[in-house]
Protein backbone atom coordinates (compact mmCIF):
# COMPACT_ATOMS: atom_id res chain seq x y z
CA UNK A 1 0.00 0.00 0.00
CA UNK A 2 1.60 3.48 -1.25
CA UNK A 3 1.86 5.59 2.25
CA UNK A 4 -0.59 8.10 3.09
CA UNK A 5 1.09 11.60 1.95
CA UNK A 6 -1.84 13.03 4.93
CA UNK A 7 -0.29 11.42 7.59
CA UNK A 8 2.14 13.17 10.14
CA UNK A 9 5.75 11.76 10.28
CA UNK A 10 5.00 9.88 13.85
CA UNK A 11 1.55 8.29 12.77
CA UNK A 12 3.64 7.46 9.58
CA UNK A 13 6.69 5.54 10.80
CA UNK A 14 4.06 3.99 13.56
CA UNK A 15 2.58 2.27 10.57
CA UNK A 16 5.39 1.51 9.15
CA UNK A 17 6.69 -0.58 12.01
CA UNK A 18 3.13 -1.99 12.56
CA UNK A 19 3.52 -3.18 9.11
CA UNK A 20 6.77 -4.67 9.48
CA UNK A 21 5.82 -5.93 12.64
CA UNK A 22 3.11 -8.00 10.88
CA UNK A 23 5.16 -8.79 8.39
CA UNK A 24 8.26 -10.26 10.15
CA UNK A 25 6.97 -11.62 13.22
CA UNK A 26 3.05 -12.21 13.23
CA UNK A 27 2.84 -13.70 9.74
CA UNK A 28 5.40 -16.32 10.26
CA UNK A 29 4.13 -17.24 13.56
CA UNK A 30 0.61 -18.41 11.59
CA UNK A 31 1.68 -21.54 10.75
CA UNK A 32 1.64 -22.37 14.30
CA UNK A 33 -1.68 -21.05 15.09
CA UNK A 34 -3.72 -23.45 17.11
CA UNK A 35 -7.28 -22.18 16.71
CA UNK A 36 -8.39 -25.03 14.17
CA UNK A 37 -11.16 -26.96 15.44
CA UNK A 38 -10.70 -25.22 18.52
CA UNK A 39 -12.45 -21.51 20.06
CA UNK A 40 -9.46 -18.63 19.42
CA UNK A 41 -5.94 -19.28 19.68
CA UNK A 42 -4.50 -21.33 23.15
CA UNK A 43 -3.73 -18.65 26.07
CA UNK A 44 -0.12 -19.41 25.70
CA UNK A 45 0.03 -18.53 21.68
CA UNK A 46 -1.64 -15.31 22.65
CA UNK A 47 0.84 -14.81 25.46
CA UNK A 48 3.48 -15.39 23.16
CA UNK A 49 1.71 -12.70 20.59
CA UNK A 50 1.34 -10.22 23.09
CA UNK A 51 4.72 -10.51 24.42
CA UNK A 52 6.40 -9.97 20.82
CA UNK A 53 4.05 -6.70 20.72
CA UNK A 54 4.94 -5.39 23.49
CA UNK A 55 8.72 -5.67 22.64
CA UNK A 56 7.92 -3.72 19.75
CA UNK A 57 6.28 -1.17 21.22
CA UNK A 58 2.85 -1.54 19.53
CA UNK A 59 0.33 -2.90 22.70
CA UNK A 60 -2.73 -1.77 23.45
CA UNK A 61 -2.31 1.17 20.78
CA UNK A 62 -6.29 2.78 21.15
CA UNK A 63 -5.24 3.11 25.31
CA UNK A 64 -3.70 6.35 26.99
CA UNK A 65 0.18 5.88 28.40
CA UNK A 66 -1.52 5.17 31.93
CA UNK A 67 -2.65 2.09 30.72
CA UNK A 68 0.90 1.02 28.75
CA UNK A 69 -0.72 1.88 25.08
CA UNK A 70 0.01 4.65 22.69
CA UNK A 71 -3.00 7.24 23.28
CA UNK A 72 -4.20 7.23 19.85
CA UNK A 73 -7.36 8.82 18.59
CA UNK A 74 -9.89 7.17 16.37
CA UNK A 75 -8.14 8.42 12.93
CA UNK A 76 -4.78 7.32 14.42
CA UNK A 77 -6.37 3.92 15.37
CA UNK A 78 -7.95 3.39 12.02
CA UNK A 79 -3.97 3.40 10.06
CA UNK A 80 -2.54 1.06 12.83
CA UNK A 81 -5.76 -1.54 13.28
CA UNK A 82 -5.85 -1.82 9.02
CA UNK A 83 -2.18 -2.57 9.70
CA UNK A 84 -2.84 -5.33 12.33
CA UNK A 85 -5.48 -6.84 10.01
CA UNK A 86 -3.12 -8.07 7.81
CA UNK A 87 -3.69 -11.29 9.76
CA UNK A 88 -6.02 -12.86 11.68
CA UNK A 89 -3.31 -12.79 14.56
CA UNK A 90 -2.28 -9.40 14.55
CA UNK A 91 -5.36 -7.27 16.77
CA UNK A 92 -4.90 -10.38 19.28
CA UNK A 93 -0.94 -9.68 19.55
CA UNK A 94 -1.25 -5.93 19.79
CA UNK A 95 -4.38 -6.69 22.49
CA UNK A 96 -6.84 -4.75 20.46
CA UNK A 97 -9.26 -7.79 18.90
CA UNK A 98 -12.60 -7.47 19.99
CA UNK A 99 -14.79 -7.50 22.26
CA UNK A 100 -11.95 -6.74 24.77
CA UNK A 101 -10.66 -3.79 22.47
CA UNK A 102 -14.31 -2.45 23.21
CA UNK A 103 -14.81 -3.28 26.77
CA UNK A 104 -11.08 -1.14 27.81
CA UNK A 105 -12.31 1.59 25.54
CA UNK A 106 -15.58 1.93 27.45
CA UNK A 107 -14.02 1.77 31.16
CA UNK A 108 -11.04 3.72 30.65
CA UNK A 109 -14.45 6.12 29.44
CA UNK A 110 -16.99 5.50 32.58
CA UNK A 111 -15.48 3.22 35.17
CA UNK A 112 -14.74 4.22 38.55
CA UNK A 113 -10.55 4.04 39.69
CA UNK A 114 -11.37 1.30 41.87
CA UNK A 115 -13.16 -0.52 38.65
CA UNK A 116 -9.67 0.48 36.24
CA UNK A 117 -7.71 -1.03 38.92
CA UNK A 118 -9.60 -4.14 39.22
CA UNK A 119 -10.71 -4.37 35.99
CA UNK A 120 -9.74 -2.54 33.20
CA UNK A 121 -5.95 -2.91 34.32
CA UNK A 122 -5.19 -6.46 34.08
CA UNK A 123 -7.34 -6.16 30.98
CA UNK A 124 -5.27 -3.90 29.43
CA UNK A 125 -2.02 -5.60 30.47
CA UNK A 126 -3.20 -8.65 28.59
CA UNK A 127 -3.35 -10.55 32.05
CA UNK A 128 -7.21 -11.83 31.77
CA UNK A 129 -9.83 -11.61 28.99
CA UNK A 130 -13.28 -10.33 29.23
CA UNK A 131 -16.83 -10.52 27.22
CA UNK A 132 -19.73 -8.19 26.68
CA UNK A 133 -22.68 -9.77 27.39
CA UNK A 134 -26.17 -7.94 26.12
CA UNK A 135 -27.50 -10.46 23.23
CA UNK A 136 -29.89 -12.73 24.46
CA UNK A 137 -32.18 -15.46 22.14
CA UNK A 138 -35.73 -14.73 20.57
CA UNK A 139 -37.35 -13.05 21.89
CA UNK A 140 -34.77 -11.54 24.18
CA UNK A 141 -32.08 -8.40 22.87
CA UNK A 142 -30.73 -8.82 19.49
CA UNK A 143 -30.35 -5.77 16.93
CA UNK A 144 -33.33 -4.44 19.04
CA UNK A 145 -31.59 -3.41 22.41
CA UNK A 146 -35.16 -2.49 24.05
CA UNK A 147 -36.09 -6.18 24.42
CA UNK A 148 -33.56 -6.97 27.20
CA UNK A 149 -35.22 -9.83 29.32
CA UNK A 150 -32.21 -10.29 31.73
CA UNK A 151 -33.42 -8.36 35.02
CA UNK A 152 -31.19 -7.11 37.96
CA UNK A 153 -33.24 -6.31 41.23
CA UNK A 154 -31.82 -4.67 44.74
CA UNK A 155 -31.04 -6.85 47.49
CA UNK A 156 -29.10 -6.71 50.44
CA UNK A 157 -25.39 -6.01 49.58
CA UNK A 158 -25.89 -5.14 45.92
CA UNK A 159 -28.10 -6.66 43.10
CA UNK A 160 -29.38 -9.90 41.66
CA UNK A 161 -29.03 -10.64 38.46
CA UNK A 162 -31.23 -13.66 36.41
CA UNK A 163 -31.39 -14.47 33.14
CA UNK A 164 -29.71 -15.66 29.55
CA UNK A 165 -27.32 -14.32 27.35
CA UNK A 166 -26.61 -15.72 24.41
CA UNK A 167 -23.71 -15.66 21.47
CA UNK A 168 -21.63 -13.82 23.73
CA UNK A 169 -17.85 -13.82 22.03
CA UNK A 170 -14.81 -14.76 24.57
CA UNK A 171 -17.26 -15.99 27.24
CA UNK A 172 -15.61 -19.45 27.79
CA UNK A 173 -12.14 -17.95 29.91
CA UNK A 174 -13.33 -14.71 30.33
CA UNK A 175 -12.48 -13.23 33.78
CA UNK A 176 -15.25 -10.65 34.23
CA UNK A 177 -18.28 -9.63 31.77
CA UNK A 178 -20.11 -6.97 31.43
CA UNK A 179 -23.90 -7.70 31.55
CA UNK A 180 -26.44 -5.64 30.77
CA UNK A 181 -29.51 -6.21 32.59
CA UNK A 182 -33.27 -4.62 33.03
CA UNK A 183 -33.38 -2.54 36.20
CA UNK A 184 -35.90 0.22 37.08
CA UNK A 185 -36.05 3.04 35.30
CA UNK A 186 -33.61 1.45 32.44
CA UNK A 187 -30.87 -0.66 31.53
CA UNK A 188 -27.84 -1.43 33.74
CA UNK A 189 -24.15 -2.54 33.03
CA UNK A 190 -22.86 -4.39 35.59
CA UNK A 191 -19.13 -6.05 35.57
CA UNK A 192 -19.76 -9.28 37.13
CA UNK A 193 -16.85 -11.94 37.89
CA UNK A 194 -17.20 -15.17 35.85
CA UNK A 195 -16.36 -17.29 39.11
CA UNK A 196 -19.22 -15.49 40.95
CA UNK A 197 -22.18 -17.53 42.22
CA UNK A 198 -24.70 -17.90 39.94
CA UNK A 199 -22.86 -17.30 36.83
CA UNK A 200 -22.57 -20.31 34.42
CA UNK A 201 -21.05 -20.65 31.24
CA UNK A 202 -23.29 -23.05 29.85
CA UNK A 203 -22.13 -24.04 26.35
CA UNK A 204 -19.45 -22.66 23.83
CA UNK A 205 -21.58 -22.33 20.53
CA UNK A 206 -19.58 -24.15 16.98
CA UNK A 207 -19.59 -21.47 14.74
CA UNK A 208 -18.14 -20.65 11.48
CA UNK A 209 -15.75 -18.29 12.80
CA UNK A 210 -12.70 -19.29 15.03
CA UNK A 211 -10.28 -16.34 15.64
CA UNK A 212 -11.70 -15.24 18.81
CA UNK A 213 -10.07 -16.85 22.37
CA UNK A 214 -13.20 -18.69 23.48
CA UNK A 215 -15.53 -18.46 20.93
CA UNK A 216 -18.90 -17.28 21.12
CA UNK A 217 -20.87 -18.77 24.69
CA UNK A 218 -24.41 -19.08 25.98
CA UNK A 219 -24.10 -17.46 29.58
CA UNK A 220 -26.56 -18.14 32.52
CA UNK A 221 -27.37 -15.78 35.84
CA UNK A 222 -29.15 -17.14 38.59
CA UNK A 223 -29.52 -15.23 41.50
CA UNK A 224 -25.83 -13.81 40.50
CA UNK A 225 -25.56 -10.90 43.22
CA UNK A 226 -23.17 -8.31 42.15
CA UNK A 227 -22.14 -5.54 44.89
CA UNK A 228 -23.08 -2.11 43.93
CA UNK A 229 -19.58 -1.10 43.52
CA UNK A 230 -19.24 -3.23 40.04
CA UNK A 231 -22.18 -1.06 38.61
CA UNK A 232 -20.40 0.26 35.68
CA UNK A 233 -21.07 3.96 35.33
CA UNK A 234 -24.69 5.16 36.48
CA UNK A 235 -27.42 2.77 37.35
CA UNK A 236 -30.44 3.28 34.27
CA UNK A 237 -27.78 4.58 32.06
CA UNK A 238 -26.71 1.00 30.72
CA UNK A 239 -28.29 1.97 26.82
CA UNK A 240 -26.49 5.13 26.84
CA UNK A 241 -22.77 3.73 27.50
CA UNK A 242 -23.99 1.35 25.33
CA UNK A 243 -23.77 3.49 22.90
CA UNK A 244 -20.17 5.32 24.07
CA UNK A 245 -18.92 1.26 23.24
CA UNK A 246 -20.92 0.41 20.60
CA UNK A 247 -20.46 3.03 17.40
CA UNK A 248 -16.29 2.63 17.53
CA UNK A 249 -17.01 -0.78 18.54
CA UNK A 250 -18.50 -1.03 14.83
CA UNK A 251 -15.64 1.00 13.41
CA UNK A 252 -12.38 -0.62 14.85
CA UNK A 253 -14.04 -4.29 13.37
CA UNK A 254 -14.32 -2.04 10.04
CA UNK A 255 -10.60 -1.29 10.39
CA UNK A 256 -9.02 -4.77 11.31
CA UNK A 257 -10.98 -6.63 8.35
CA UNK A 258 -9.94 -3.79 5.85
CA UNK A 259 -6.99 -4.73 6.63
CA UNK A 260 -8.03 -8.43 6.22
CA UNK A 261 -9.16 -7.65 2.49
CA UNK A 262 -5.87 -6.08 2.28
CA UNK A 263 -4.35 -9.61 3.05
CA UNK A 264 -6.49 -11.19 0.35
CA UNK A 265 -6.18 -8.79 -2.46
CA UNK A 266 -2.28 -8.87 -2.04
CA UNK A 267 -2.78 -12.94 -2.43
CA UNK A 268 -4.73 -12.64 -5.54
CA UNK A 269 -2.58 -10.29 -6.87
CA UNK A 270 0.54 -12.69 -6.37
CA UNK A 271 -1.15 -15.72 -8.11
CA UNK A 272 -2.63 -13.58 -10.64
CA UNK A 273 1.27 -12.11 -11.53
CA UNK A 274 2.30 -15.97 -12.45
CA UNK A 275 -0.35 -17.59 -13.56
CA UNK A 276 -0.58 -18.08 -17.17
CA UNK A 277 -4.16 -18.59 -19.10
CA UNK A 278 -4.57 -18.35 -22.94
CA UNK A 279 -1.26 -17.77 -23.84
CA UNK A 280 -1.07 -14.38 -20.92
CA UNK A 281 -0.44 -13.43 -17.57
CA UNK A 282 -3.99 -13.73 -15.74
CA UNK A 283 -3.59 -10.51 -14.62
CA UNK A 284 -3.58 -9.31 -18.03
CA UNK A 285 -6.82 -10.83 -18.80
CA UNK A 286 -9.74 -8.22 -18.18
CA UNK A 287 -12.17 -10.01 -16.63
CA UNK A 288 -9.14 -10.67 -14.05
CA UNK A 289 -8.68 -6.91 -14.40
CA UNK A 290 -12.68 -6.10 -13.53
CA UNK A 291 -11.95 -8.35 -10.70
CA UNK A 292 -8.79 -6.72 -8.97
CA UNK A 293 -10.38 -3.14 -9.67
CA UNK A 294 -13.41 -3.67 -8.03
CA UNK A 295 -11.61 -4.74 -4.91
CA UNK A 296 -9.25 -1.99 -4.92
CA UNK A 297 -12.36 0.04 -5.46
CA UNK A 298 -13.73 -1.41 -2.32
CA UNK A 299 -10.26 -1.23 -0.57
CA UNK A 300 -9.97 2.68 -0.80
CA UNK A 301 -13.95 3.26 -0.40
CA UNK A 302 -13.72 1.54 2.90
CA UNK A 303 -10.60 3.21 4.09
CA UNK A 304 -12.21 6.81 3.18
CA UNK A 305 -15.19 5.29 5.20
CA UNK A 306 -13.76 5.11 7.95
CA UNK A 307 -11.36 8.26 8.46
CA UNK A 308 -14.60 10.39 8.03
CA UNK A 309 -16.48 8.18 10.68
CA UNK A 310 -13.06 8.48 12.61
CA UNK A 311 -13.26 11.88 12.29
CA UNK A 312 -17.20 12.29 13.12
CA UNK A 313 -16.35 10.39 16.38
CA UNK A 314 -13.03 12.15 17.65
CA UNK A 315 -14.85 15.07 17.77
CA UNK A 316 -16.97 13.75 20.31
CA UNK A 317 -20.50 14.42 18.16
CA UNK A 318 -22.87 11.48 17.41
CA UNK A 319 -21.44 8.82 15.10
CA UNK A 320 -24.55 6.56 14.79
CA UNK A 321 -25.49 7.51 11.76
CA UNK A 322 -21.85 7.70 10.13
CA UNK A 323 -20.98 4.31 11.91
CA UNK A 324 -23.81 2.85 10.69
CA UNK A 325 -22.63 3.46 6.77
CA UNK A 326 -19.33 2.43 7.85
CA UNK A 327 -20.34 -1.05 9.18
CA UNK A 328 -22.98 -1.64 6.75
CA UNK A 329 -20.41 -0.74 3.62
CA UNK A 330 -17.00 -1.78 4.80
CA UNK A 331 -18.83 -5.70 5.91
CA UNK A 332 -19.92 -6.35 2.48
CA UNK A 333 -17.03 -4.76 0.77
CA UNK A 334 -14.32 -7.30 2.91
CA UNK A 335 -16.41 -9.96 1.96
CA UNK A 336 -16.77 -8.85 -1.85
CA UNK A 337 -12.45 -8.40 -1.90
CA UNK A 338 -12.66 -12.01 -0.38
CA UNK A 339 -14.40 -13.42 -2.66
CA UNK A 340 -12.95 -11.62 -5.70
CA UNK A 341 -9.44 -13.36 -4.36
CA UNK A 342 -10.73 -16.68 -4.47
CA UNK A 343 -12.35 -16.39 -7.80
CA UNK A 344 -9.10 -15.15 -8.82
CA UNK A 345 -6.87 -18.40 -7.12
CA UNK A 346 -8.99 -20.89 -8.74
CA UNK A 347 -8.90 -23.92 -7.08
CA UNK A 348 -6.61 -22.53 -4.31
CA UNK A 349 -9.02 -20.52 -3.67
CA UNK A 350 -11.42 -22.43 -2.19
CA UNK A 351 -9.48 -24.64 0.15
CA UNK A 352 -9.86 -23.52 3.76
CA UNK A 353 -6.66 -21.85 4.53
CA UNK A 354 -5.98 -19.07 3.63
CA UNK A 355 -9.39 -17.27 2.03
CA UNK A 356 -11.66 -20.42 2.84
CA UNK A 357 -10.44 -19.14 6.47
CA UNK A 358 -10.87 -15.48 5.85
CA UNK A 359 -14.32 -16.14 3.59
CA UNK A 360 -16.01 -17.59 7.36
CA UNK A 361 -14.50 -15.07 9.84
CA UNK A 362 -15.71 -12.07 7.90
CA UNK A 363 -19.37 -13.08 7.17
CA UNK A 364 -20.58 -13.09 10.00
CA UNK A 365 -19.58 -9.10 10.40
CA UNK A 366 -23.10 -8.72 8.62
CA UNK A 367 -25.09 -10.03 11.63
CA UNK A 368 -22.86 -8.81 14.75
CA UNK A 369 -22.95 -5.30 15.98
CA UNK A 370 -26.65 -4.83 14.70
CA UNK A 371 -27.56 -6.75 11.41
CA UNK A 372 -26.84 -4.64 7.93
CA UNK A 373 -30.72 -4.78 7.50
CA UNK A 374 -31.18 -2.98 10.85
CA UNK A 375 -28.67 -0.33 9.70
CA UNK A 376 -29.88 0.09 6.85
CA UNK A 377 -33.35 0.74 8.26
CA UNK A 378 -31.53 2.94 11.11
CA UNK A 379 -29.90 5.15 7.89
CA UNK A 380 -33.17 5.07 6.01
CA UNK A 381 -35.10 6.72 9.31
CA UNK A 382 -32.52 9.32 10.23
CA UNK A 383 -32.03 10.17 6.37
CA UNK A 384 -36.29 10.57 6.32
CA UNK A 385 -36.32 12.61 9.69
CA UNK A 386 -33.58 14.84 8.81
CA UNK A 387 -34.83 15.68 5.72
CA UNK A 388 -38.40 16.49 7.24
CA UNK A 389 -36.55 18.61 9.91
CA UNK A 390 -35.04 20.67 6.90
CA UNK A 391 -38.16 21.35 4.96
CA UNK A 392 -40.32 21.85 8.05
CA UNK A 393 -42.16 18.93 7.96
CA UNK A 394 -43.28 16.97 11.17
CA UNK A 395 -43.29 12.99 10.95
Amino acid sequence: MPTDPTLSPELADLQERTRRFVDDVVIPMEARDDSAGAHGPSEAFKTELQDAAKAAGLFVPHLPADLGGLGLDMRGQAIVFEEAGRSLLGPLALNCAAPDEGNMAMMEKIATPEQRDRFLAPLAAGDVRSCFAMTERAPGAGSDPSMLQTTAERVDGGWAINGEKWFITGGVGAAFAIVMAKTEGGATMFLVDTDAAGFRVEEAIDTIDRISPGGHARLTLTDCVVPDDQVLGAAGQGFKYAQVRLAPARLTHCMRWLGLGRRSLEIALDRASTRQAFGERLADLGLAQRLIADAVIDIETSRAIIQRTAAVLDAGVDGGLASSIAKVHCSEAAFRIIDSAVQLCGSDGITVEPLGRYMAEVRPFRIYDGSNETHRWSIARRTVRARERAVGVSA
